[in-house]
């Protein structure tokens, strides 16, 4: 029988950026040190952008991936879930430092910086 020590890694895997942190195996964010209770599909959003900072994603692109499925008329579920995100981990809502809007096109998670 292994150990449970050595199956697990020291490390446990994390997006860090400055005053945001998202730790993926424990699905937990924190904003400031603060747990931020983040529901699945803003959760799955914020890691989707998270991982590729300054990529731009289309809504269709952010849709297929976070709610697995085809994006027929994805436009206003995305934006509400961005819109939710955004209370949750901005200090302005209105002027967001992690998630940009890409006019036309769609969203990008810039590094807070």
């Amino acid at each position: 029988m292994i150990p449970l020590e050595a199956i697990q890694s020291p490390e446990s895997p994390a997006l860090v950026f400055p005053g945001l942190e998202i730790r993926l195996h424990q699905r937990r964010v924190l904003k400031d040190g603060e747990d931020i209770y983040l529901t699945r599909l803003e959760y799955g959003a914020l890691c989707y952008l998270a991982a590729s900072p300054g990529r731009v994603f289309t809504k269709a692109q952010i849709f297929e991936s976070v709610w697995s499925m085809e994006s027929e008329s994805c436009q206003s579920n995305v934006a509400s879930v961005i819109c939710n995100l955004r209370k949750k981990i901005e200090l302005d809502s209105k002027n967001p430092i992690y998630i940009k809007t890409v006019l036309d096109i769609g969203y990008k998670f810039a590094s807070g910086e």
